[in-house]
């Protein structure tokens, strides 16, 4: 296979994808980054398939690499619009609220007893909303965690290494938390593609530890 030349940026704390042509990790990065590593490596081997991987979700990211170098970064940037309109609320939907503060007003629906008992709660409805979401998040933190790892590194797995041997066994200890058995049926995998794999799976195996 043609060797690629990687990229990788320091990642810390930023919404990152990741590409692949072939089993070869090529680049990791914020979107638009990625996106020209793969336009360039796309140019210089017309034959090489690339894939873009959402680092949260393991999502394949689409991008449209006809055309110029230009081109490529419109579709990013079409994509990054379309993107946050489906995560706005409809303006029809939106209320008077406090959004320097980052606070959002939308429609909730409760039956009569509930607003009655959160209207008598300190603060009011709002701010006992607020609290029990609050609570609810932090008591759920840990499996949240745990199922968001396992969903993203079995979407990878399912795409990059679905027909390779072991991929059955490996999935059975990712979703057991059984760290051993995970590495050693993904052992014989490209190297990328293990260790891209174990990267997303990571924080499953390091909460059944704690």
């Amino acid at each position: 296979m043609k060797p690629y030349r990687r990229r990788f940026l320091n990642t810390t704390e930023r919404h990152t994808c990741t590409a692949f042509i072939g089993a070869t990790r090529i680049a990791t990065g914020d979107l638009t980054w990625v996106a020209l590593a793969v336009k360039e490596a796309l140019e210089a081997d017309d034959t090489a398939q690339a894939l873009i991987f959402d680092d949260r979700t393991s999502g394949v990211i689409e991008i449209d690499f006809r055309g110029t170098r230009d081109d490529v970064l419109r579709s990013v940037a079409a994509r990054d619009l379309a993107e946050e309109a489906s995560l706005s609320p409809e303006p029809s939907l939106r209320r008077p609220g406090r959004p320097k503060l980052g606070v959002v007003s939308r429609e909730i629906t409760l039956l009569p007893r509930h607003w009655d008992w959160l209207n008598s709660q300190p603060g009011g409805a709002s701010v006992t909303l607020r609290r029990l979401v609050e609570e609810a998040r932090r008591a759920s933190d840990g499996k949240d965690r745990v199922r968001q790892a396992q969903d993203a590194a079995y979407r990878f797995m399912m795409v990059m290494a679905g027909d390779r041997s072991g991929f059955e066994e490996a999935t059975r200890g990712l979703f057991s938390g059984d760290l051993e058995r995970f590495r050693r049926e993904t052992g014989e995998w490209p190297v990328d593609v293990r260790d891209h794999a174990y990267k997303l799976a990571a924080p499953a195996f390091e909460q059944r530890a704690a």
